[in-house]
């Protein structure tokens, strides 16, 4: 039996009569001129994302090459997600007594480390695996969702595998296919069977080799789905496409950039000195008479004599005055509320802010960004992970002491973890002592504090051995040694106590 669909005819577009559902929209995908009415009627993940996916991502990449608010969203995202270094691996491989297999290990983060440069993991040799990252989270906030497609060819690289990202409306929301005899269907561009488990995608073809297949005149390449990663964070049961994260704060955007707009036009209009020449009653020409307009150009410290009965009114609007700025703030506050942010960090504003307000914001913040780090975890970095393992073990590009690691032991070398970006304390030393307390009290470790700090404990232990042992074979008296690496105790320093003795 034929599991995989091959359409011949034009796909059908399944959303389309019904006066509920022409009702629905998200407001940023629209162009109403204010706000619309609201929605009486429940609709579906699929209605939702087929009618507003495509003008939510128009106006979302508009707004990401314009508006400044949106640049620095996606700055944050990037900045606060992927971060300077990118997210890093931790190989976590034990030995059959429970110890780690340290040669192992460290032979799978160097090797992988080696993966991520852009010579290897990228098909065009232009991004790194970190570049990679930075892409996928910014896809994600600014069209909702991002597709990688895996390349695996034991010839492409020493790996057997490299990365292809991939424009998401390449795959047509719009493109659907009614289920065939085995069940199989096409919905919103990706084929599914009867469970709903994605078994390819269909994307539309911009070269002129390799085509898989053409409708509606259009060329289509039909991807497996396990050589397709594909991320979004899901808002709606049974949703099959990801909406731009961007979508709560675009409608305020266009509203403030309008405003801003409106109170610049007015701004100018009072920095320029103008007005209008009157008649007095009594005075001036009859109807009849063709008389050329009286213009007067405004010059400093010139005075002009105009004629009689001839009165001067002055044009001078006010606007703006206090309002400009409080209705920017208003609209900025729920924009950043709509994204997650603070708003003093979004909008760059730290007016009126003072230490403890601004301590809360940046603590409940970083919590967003740490749950976007896990969603990037699980979305790409421990799927990559799974592809990349098998196809580096393959191509005996794991080695320890110029030997390859074994295939066979590939459950065992899918034990990691992963180390995304940390952030410095907000108050050193208050912080500082609550992580002496959490550890003198016992109800944290020592190698949890180093993982929260974005370090790994394994490799700071190795580095206080090799300090020690380089500063006892330099001489250095041991109670030195003990100064240096433990908390001072009422801020005795080593010669203090033979100095109290004396």
């Amino acid at each position: 039996m034929n599991s995989t669909i091959k359409p011949t005819a034009k796909p059908r577009i399944r959303l389309k009569a019904g006066r509920h559902q022409r009702l629905f929209s998200i407001n940023s995908a629209t162009n109403q001129r204010l706000i619309g009415g609201s929605l009486n009627f429940p609709m579906t993940a699929d209605q939702i994302i087929e009618r507003n996916l495509i003008p939510l991502i128009a106006k979302s990449r508009e707004a990401a090459a314009n508006d400044g608010y949106i640049k620095q969203f996606l700055k944050m995202c990037r900045a606060q997600v992927v971060g300077s270094t990118g997210i890093a691996l931790r190989a976590n491989s034990k030995d059959p007594s429970g110890q780690s297999d340290q040669w192992a290990n460290d032979a799978i983060e160097l090797a992988f480390k080696r993966y991520s440069s852009r010579a290897f993991c990228d098909v065009q040799g232009k991004l790194s695996l970190r570049a990679i990252q930075n892409a996928c989270i910014t896809s994600a906030a600014r069209d909702g969702e991002f597709f990688i497609r895996l390349i695996k060819n034991p010839s492409i690289n020493p790996f057997g595998l490299a990365i292809h990202m991939l424009d998401p409306i390449r795959c047509p929301v719009n493109y659907h296919q009614e289920p065939t005899h085995n069940g199989h269907y096409i919905k919103q561009g990706i084929e599914f069977d009867s469970w709903g488990r994605p078994l390819a995608y269909h994307f539309t073809h911009v070269g002129s080799d390799n085509i898989d297949y053409n409708l509606g005149g259009q060329s289509f390449v039909r991807i497996p789905a396990d050589e397709i990663i594909h991320g979004f964070l899901p808002e709606l049961t049974e949703q099959k496409r990801g909406l731009p994260w961007t979508a709560t704060a675009l409608m305020r955007l266009k509203m403030l950039a309008g405003m801003e707009d409106a109170t610049l036009i007015n701004a100018r209009a009072s920095a320029s000195k103008g007005g209008f020449f009157q008649w007095r009653e009594g005075y001036g020409p009859d109807m009849d008479d063709d008389m050329e307009p009286i213009e007067e150009a405004m010059e400093p410290n010139v005075s002009r004599e105009i004629p009689p009965g001839l009165e001067f009114k002055e044009y001078n609007p006010n606007y703006p005055t206090g309002e400009a700025q409080s209705f920017s703030k208003s609209i900025l506050r729920g924009v950043a509320s709509g994204l997650g942010v603070a708003y003093n960090h979004l909008a760059n504003d730290l007016e009126n802010v003072n230490f403890s307000s601004i301590r809360q914001g940046t603590l409940d913040e970083r919590e967003f960004w740490k749950e976007l780090q896990q969603w990037l975890i699980d979305e790409l970095m421990q799927p990559l992970y799974e592809h990349w393992l098998p196809a580096a073990l393959k191509a005996g590009a794991i080695q320890v002491n110029g030997k390859p690691l074994k295939l066979e032991r590939l459950q065992k070398y899918l034990n990691v973890s992963w180390q995304p970006r940390s952030w410095d304390w907000i108050d050193p030393r208050a912080d500082l002592d609550a992580v002496k307390g959490r550890l003198a009290s016992g109800i944290t470790s020592l190698s949890k504090v180093i993982r929260e700090r974005g370090e790994d404990p394994e490799k700071i232990y190795e580095e206080i051995a090799q300090d020690i042992a380089a500063m006892q074979a330099a001489g250095i008296p041991d109670d030195f040694i003990q100064y240096a690496f433990q908390p001072l105790n009422k801020g005795n320093k080593p010669n203090e106590k033979q100095s109290d003795e004396k």
